[in-house]
C-alpha cells in the first residue's frame, strides 16, 4: 500500500498498532515524543514503558481479563506475545519484567523494516490516515486539537501510582511468601503482616499525612481502580482491610494464624530485585510516603527505589465524539488507548489492535472491524462508543458490560462461565469469517 499510517504516541496502543499495520504490509510512522520530552509518569525513552504497575492482571479463562486475553491471542496480539515472553511470577495474572518488556517491545518496533520511528512532539491531527495513540498523558497542544476536531469538551480525572522498593532492604524475618491459599514459602507474593495495633497505628498515621494536592479530591475526579490508598483508608477505618489489605487466605508463619491486614508486595521483575506495594497508589509527598510506610512490618528499613506519584489523565467523550471505530467524524484519523477512556493495560494493546484493523480495513477498501458485542472486547467497544452510554468514565473490561444471557443461570459462577463460552465461540466464528483482516494476503 502507498499511503503511509502516521501513529502518534509509542505506548502500548500505538507500538501493537504499529506492529499489526506493518505486518500487514503497511508503511508506518511511529511518532514519540520522548525523549526530547518527557512525560510526569515515564523514566525511559523505550515504547511500551509500563508507568504504574507491572501486572496485566488476570490469565484465568474465567475472569474477564482473561478473557480479553484469549481473545486477542486468536486475533494475532503482538504484544500479548511479547508479555509472555518477559513474564515474571504472579500467580494467576500475567506480570512482565517492566524493562525487558519495553526493550524487547521497542527492539521488534524500531527493527521493522515498514515502521519508522520519529522522535519528536505532534502538535495537531496529522495530514491523512492516522492513529492518535497519545495515552492519557497526552501534550496539551495535541489534546487541544483533538479536543476541537472533536468539539467536545475537556475531560480529566486523576491517575496514581504505587511505590516500589528495594527487595534487599525489606526484612525477611518479618515478611513471608505465600499467595494467598498457598503454601508459605512457595507463594509469588511477599506479604507484611500487621496485627490490629499495628493496622490501627498506620491507619491513623496514612489519615493524617500530607498530601501534594492541598485540596481534598472529589469522588468524580478519581478513577476507582487507581484510587490513591489515603482516599480509600478515608471511607472507613477497616476499609483496607476488606480491600488492598485483607489477610484471606494468608497464615502468618511466625504465629500460625491469619494477620489482622496484610500488605501484599509483588515482583516488578525476573529477578525479584524490587517489588511493588500492591494497591498502593497514593498522593502523599515523598517525605510522609517514607516515613508512613515504613510503619509496615517488614518495611522499617525499606530504600524506595520510586515514589508513588499522581497525575492528571486526559480522554475523550468518546461515546458522543467518535464512530463505532474510534475515528473523529468526518475525518481519517481514529484514537486508541486510554485516551479513548478504554482503561487498563491489556485493553489499551487491544484497542491499538482494533485501530489497526480499521485503519486496514479503510486502506484495502474492506468493511470496518466490527467485533461481537458478546465478547469481552466487542462489549467494551459498544460501552465506549454506543450514545446509549451517560456520564462517560474510563472503564476496565468486565461482565457487567456484557449482553445478558437469556435463561442466565443463577450463580454468579456459572453465570460468568456461560458469558465467557459465548464470548469464544462468537469471537472464534467472527475471526474465521473475516480473513481479510485477520488472515488474508499481507497478514
Amino acid at each position: 500500500m502507498s499511503e503511509v499510517v502516521t501513529v502518534v504516541g509509542g505506548g502500548l496502543a500505538g507500538s501493537e498498532c504499529a506492529l499489526q499495520l506493518a505486518r500487514r504490509g503497511v508503511r508506518v510512522r511511529l511518532c514519540e515524543q520522548r525523549p526530547s520530552r518527557p512525560s510526569p509518569a515515564h523514566r525511559t525513552s523505550r515504547l511500551a514503558e509500563l508507568v504504574c504497575s507491572n501486572s496485566l492482571k488476570s490469565t484465568k479463562p474465567e475472569t474477564a481479563a482473561g478473557l480479553l486475553k484469549w481473545e486477542l491471542d486468536q486475533m494475532g496480539c503482538e504484544l500479548l506475545r511479547v508479555a509472555r515472553s518477559c513474564s515474571v511470577p504472579a500467580g494467576g495474572a500475567l506480570a512482565v519484567d517492566r524493562d525487558a518488556f519495553s526493550s524487547e517491545v521497542t527492539r521488534l518496533v524500531e527493527g521493522h523494516p515498514l515502521v519508522e520511528v520519529v522522535r519528536e512532539e505532534v502538535t495537531s491531527i496529522p495530514e491523512g490516515p492516522s492513529v492518535i495513540a497519545a495515552g492519557p498523558l497526552c501534550s496539551d497542544a495535541l489534546f487541544d486539537s483533538v479536543a476541537e476536531a472533536v468539539g467536545g469538551e475537556r475531560m480529566s480525572f486523576f491517575d496514581a501510582a504505587a511505590p516500589i522498593v528495594d527487595a534487599d532492604s525489606i526484612d525477611r524475618d518479618v515478611v513471608f511468601s505465600q499467595s494467598r491459599y498457598g503454601e508459605s514459602g512457595g507463594g509469588d507474593y511477599l506479604n507484611c503482616p500487621l496485627d490490629r495495633v499495628e493496622y490501627d497505628a498506620f491507619m491513623e498515621a496514612l489519615l493524617s499525612a500530607e498530601r501534594v494536592l492541598a485540596r481534598d479530591f472529589e469522588q468524580a475526579d478519581l478513577f476507582c481502580a487507581c484510587q490513591p490508598v489515603e482516599e480509600v483508608a478515608r471511607t472507613g477505618h477497616d476499609s483496607l482491610r476488606f480491600g488492598a489489605l485483607k489477610p484471606v487466605g494468608l497464615t502468618d508463619p511466625r504465629t500460625g494464624r491469619r494477620p489482622w491486614a496484610a500488605v501484599q508486595l509483588r515482583a516488578e521483575n525476573e529477578a525479584r530485585a524490587a517489588y511493588n506495594l500492591v494497591g498502593f497508589q497514593t498522593n502523599l509527598t515523598w517525605p510522609e510516603q517514607r516515613r508512613v510506610f515504613r510503619m509496615i512490618p517488614g518495611l522499617g528499613s525499606a530504600e524506595f527505589l520510586r515514589y508513588g506519584v499522581m497525575h492528571r489523565n486526559s480522554f475523550v467523550d468518546a461515546p458522543r465524539a467518535l464512530d463505532a471505530t474510534f475515528a473523529i467524524p468526518g475525518t481519517r484519523c481514529r484514537l486508541a488507548g486510554q485516551i479513548t477512556g478504554t482503561e487498563g493495560y491489556v485493553e489499551a494493546i487491544a484497542s491499538g489492535l482494533l485501530a489497526a484493523l480499521n485503519t486496514y480495513a479503510e486502506l484495502s477498501g474492506a468493511s470496518p472491524a466490527s467485533i461481537p458485542a458478546t465478547s469481552a472486547l466487542g462489549s467494551l467497544v459498544r460501552y465506549a462508543t454506543s450514545p446509549s452510554t451517560l456520564d462517560y468514565q474510563p472503564m476496565h473490561v468486565n461482565f457487567g458490560l456484557f449482553p445478558p444471557l437469556e435463561d442466565a443461570p443463577r450463580r454468579k459462577a456459572e453465570r460468568r462461565a456461560a458469558l465467557a463460552e459465548r464470548a469464544r465461540s462468537d469471537l472464534a466464528a467472527y475471526v474465521r469469517s473475516r480473513q481479510d483482516l485477520f488472515g488474508g494476503e499481507g497478514a
